[in-house]
């Protein structure tokens, strides 16, 4: 009998067969790009602290992303233990800055560890604490290549607002998260923030200045780019 199969060719032992080689697929691709010592000790630390930090397909997809716009200012929001924000460095331009926001300093200075043991420089972040939509505003319009939303769910809708308008013409907007666990395209009744998550994915999609992507990496990852 092949693997994969359990009763025959029949339609149901096919579709356990494309359900298990499409889950192979996708931990093999999440994989794919290795993870050195510096993530693994960001993510220890998220674990230890409770928090989740993005998968590595997520983060090999975000440094592909940031290096495809040849990214010089990147704004992350969501600092975590800097997991994210590794990726995002190692596909940045050399002399590139990651302007990163949390509302939790200890977890910034994990970030800050993390970030001098992967190899940058002091010189490649700046840590902003509080609350995002309290710091973005002070950001400048028209200033990033690229904008990494990893934050509060309830306030996703304004973090695309403020994003388009920190965005440069080509700039892309990321939002980490918005499968929710598979809640998102569940019929069953949701929370007010996986409400918010499919008024985001509405909005995005029927924009008029962005063109958007859904990525079936991690927990879901919604990419679009904001036209000239």
């Amino acid at each position: 009998m092949i693997s994969g199969y359990s009763h025959g060719c029949g339609p149901r032992g096919q579709e356990r067969a494309i359900t298990g080689n499409r889950q192979t697929s996708w931990a093999f691709a999440d994989a794919f790009v290795a993870e050195d010592e510096a993530l693994r000790w960001a993510r220890d630390r998220a674990h230890e602290a409770g928090l989740r930090s993005v998968a590595s397909g997520t983060g090999a997809a975000l440094r592909l992303l940031a290096a495809a716009v040849g990214a010089k200012a990147v704004a992350e929001i969501g600092t975590g233990t800097g997991v994210s924000g590794i990726h995002l460095l190692h596909g940045m331009r050399p002399d590139g800055v990651l302007t990163t926001v949390d509302s939790d300093p200890e977890c910034q200075q994990f970030a800050r560890q993390a970030f001098r043991a992967a190899g940058f420089a002091g010189n490649r972040a700046r840590f902003i604490p509080g609350r995002a939509l309290e710091v973005l505003p002070r950001l400048a319009d028209g200033g990033y290549d690229l904008v990494f939303c990893d934050g509060d769910r309830l306030e996703s809708l304004d973090y695309l607002a403020e994003s388009l308008r920190l965005l440069r013409p080509g700039g892309l907007v990321c939002f980490e998260g918005v499968f929710a666990d598979g809640r998102t395209v569940d019929s069953a009744a949701q929370p007010v923030e996986v409400q918010r998550v499919r008024e985001l994915l509405r909005a995005v999609r029927e924009s008029t200045v962005l063109v958007p992507s859904l990525l079936p990496v991690g927990d879901g990852l919604l990419c679009a780019a904001r036209r000239g």
